[in-house]
């Protein structure tokens, strides 16, 4: 996929929810994947010819594994002209040795986004880009009803009242084979993952078993996406 492209989706699903508006300072959240190094250069190519003008900030929670090293994406940020800020925790230490937890991901992501947006708030931004990519809808519609019962996807667009921060999710529409394509054809400097829990998940697992049902079903996959559009994001 060619920045057009990226660009193109990303302008449709900012439309479509209304997600920015006049002189917002969106800070944009960076792990160093190809999801949220994608969503960084969506955004900053949209802010050249956006009729509404917004500025942008780039943020990583560093969560305190030995030897991650997120020099290369500074220096992205650099040349994008992105001001970056990489925020210090022990988020690591405490979930596995601390807490020993044996299912970590949960408490590391309520973790990782409380640091994220304390750490954006202090820099006055006003909303929040997470990259969450149209795979990433199918998948966590499931994983809510195989692990907890109901019929639930998080929104497009969301007001944390608590924090007066608002988070959007622009690349709602990217297909995650499209983000891999943008990722070989642009060489994102992509940060390979320290976390032991990497790979081994429950949202690998239901990722596995979309794909395995996509291959039996062709077009499952975006008939769910097109289901939870039409039942939960419209209604």
């Amino acid at each position: 996929m060619k920045l057009q492209q990226l660009l193109s989706y990303t302008r449709r699903a900012v439309d479509d929810f209304d997600m920015i508006q006049e002189g917002d300072v969106i800070a944009v959240g960076i792990s160093g994947g190809k999801d949220s190094l994608s969503l960084l250069y969506a955004l900053n190519g949209l802010q050249r010819f956006y009729p509404r003008r917004f500025s942008l900030q780039a943020v990583t929670v560093d969560l305190g594994f030995p030897d991650m090293d997120f020099s290369p994406v500074e220096a992205l940020c650099a040349g994008l002209g992105v001001p970056y800020q990489i925020v210090r925790t022990d988020i690591a230490e405490i979930i596995f040795e601390t807490r020993k937890e044996a299912n970590p991901c949960s408490l590391c992501a309520k973790m990782r986004k409380g640091a994220l947006n304390e750490a954006v708030k202090k820099t006055g931004c006003n909303k929040v880009a997470y990259a969450h990519h149209k795979d990433d809808v199918a998948e966590t519609f499931l994983m809510s009803l195989i692990y907890e019962g109901r019929m639930h996807c998080f929104s497009p667009v969301t007001y944390l009242d608590r924090m007066d921060l608002t988070v959007i999710r622009p690349l709602l529409y990217v297909p995650e084979k499209d983000v891999i394509g943008f990722r070989n054809l642009y060489q994102l400097p992509v940060v390979k993952s320290a976390c032991p829990a990497d790979g081994n998940t429950r949202r690998e697992y239901v990722k596995d078993l979309l794909r395995q049902l996509n291959e039996e079903n062709p077009g499952v996959k975006e008939r769910i996406f097109t289901a939870v559009m039409n039942q939960i994001y419209h209604r």
